[in-house]
């Protein structure tokens, strides 16, 4: 059992890598010691506990999750570091080997951090506590603060999915969930923090419900009826986003017209060898259903590129077939080789520089798309909720349809909602339109 004075006038540092599931989960770990006495560290100051939660979606996810690990200890020499996450939840020694770790926590006994933690003393080799991830049974319901304006809710958690390029349902295990009920309270909580906006989030979130007989269009039906917040579906496979959802989205009181769909290819053919569970004319059809009932959606989309097996005709095609989709903005990912997947056992790879050349011309694309959806708005009435983040003497917010809008900074606007008319771009460089004309 951890020992209560080891709390006293105790600073706690934490730095979170990865998804907003990984934000949330560290809101949740800092609430825990909170209860045990700990404070966040301040600018400056010297931590005595330092967190670090990691990811591990790729190569480069891994590296940087070592810099960050040696950036911390640089800037805290005297800590106690504490390695969790999916990073630690794959490749535990490898992280144990690392000089001035103290600690790694698998994805199961991160929950319980305070109780691992019986001394603060630096340690000549670290301890691993690493449970078998098909031992991950329990939901662990966290939801974490961006800043005063939008909250980040983890409503479903692991993957039964098993893509041939993928490793979360190795670090994360299988799929699991809140009850809408649990849901409900943690809404209600961070309405009372403040909360003007939550982002539902999750590995799979459509996917809420897995073993019990509630299901996600079950679960936003009833946060609709909460007064006093806006919600956001932070991403949802296609297979899973059914007609339904998006009916019910189009007349809600509450969820926004965005949406977030992983695509990863536009080629069947790639899509076949990633074991995904849709095919492209599927995901073309949720599209235009969206854009048939909420015009205005904002639709960002995931793409892979260089996959193995995705031969320059493959690429070719899923270029063409994008070009063509109503969507607003791409998400490019370079694939990289994760040990123990399925897709390591296809025989074509793609260079290097392939990779690179593909990536920058899907990003071209999203920049293009982007830059036609925002022109789509100029005029449009639009809700604006203002952050906190101050860029020289502008404020920033988005709006309903996740459009970035810039406008002098007032710092009475914070956390509220301004509606607003969208003039036109504040400049070449930004993406974000000028917001005139206030609405009264």
């Amino acid at each position: 059992m951890t020992d209560p004075t080891i709390s006293i006038d105790k600073k706690v540092a934490f730095h979170t890598l990865g998804c907003k599931l990984n934000f949330a989960e560290t809101s949740a770990l800092g609430r825990s010691m909170a209860e045990l006495g700990f404070r966040r560290v301040k600018a400056g100051e010297q931590a005595d506990v330092c967190v670090i939660n990691t990811c591990s979606v790729t190569d480069t996810a891994d590296r940087k999750c070592r810099q960050a690990i040696g950036q911390i200890m640089r800037r805290h020499p005297m800590a106690f570091v504490v390695v969790t996450g999916c990073y630690a939840q794959l490749k535990p020694d490898e992280i144990a080997a690392m000089p001035g770790v103290d600690l790694v926590l698998g994805s199961k006994e991160k929950f319980d951090l305070a109780l691992y933690l019986d001394s603060l003393e630096k340690r000549q080799k670290a301890v691993v506590f690493n449970t078998k991830v098909s031992a991950i049974t329990e939901f662990r319901p966290s939801c974490s603060q961006s800043d005063r304006t939008r909250f980040f809710l983890k409503v479903q958690d692991g993957c039964d999915y098993f893509c041939s390029y993928c490793t979360i349902p190795f670090a994360r295990g299988r799929s699991r969930s809140a009850t809408i009920a649990q849901t409900v309270e943690q809404v209600q909580l961070a309405v009372t923090q403040g909360a003007r906006e939550i982002v539902l989030t999750g590995v799979n979130t459509g996917d809420f419900g897995r073993g019990t007989d509630e299901s996600f269009l079950d679960l936003i039906r009833t946060l609709d009826e909460i007064e006093g917040i806006r919600y956001r579906i932070s991403s949802i496979e296609p297979n899973l986003l059914s007609n339904e959802i998006i009916a019910f989205v189009a007349r809600s009181k509450r969820f926004a017209p965005h949406f977030h769909i992983p695509l990863q290819s536009g080629s069947n053919e790639v899509l076949q060898l990633m074991r995904r569970r849709y095919t492209r004319e599927l995901f073309a059809e949720r599209v235009a259903e969206i854009k048939r009932m909420m015009p205005h959606a904002f639709i960002g989309v995931d793409v892979i590129v260089g996959t193995r097996g995705e031969t320059e005709e493959y690429f070719t095609d899923a270029l063409h077939f994008i070009e063509k989709l109503d969507v607003s903005q791409l998400h490019v990912f370079s694939y990289s080789e994760r040990m123990g997947t399925k897709a390591l056992e296809i025989a074509h790879t793609v260079s290097a520089d392939d990779k690179k050349r593909r990536s920058e011309m899907l990003h071209h694309l999203s920049n293009q798309k982007l830059h036609d959806f925002y022109t789509s708005q100029i005029g449009c009435d639009a809700s604006v909720l203002w952050e906190s983040t101050r860029k020289g003497n502008a404020m920033h917010g988005f709006t309903e349809n996740y459009v970035r809008v810039s406008a002098p900074f007032d710092k009475s606007k914070i956390n509220t909602v301004e509606k607003l008319i969208l003039a036109g771009f504040s400049d070449e460089d930004t993406i974000a339109l000028s917001a005139v004309n206030s609405i009264n």
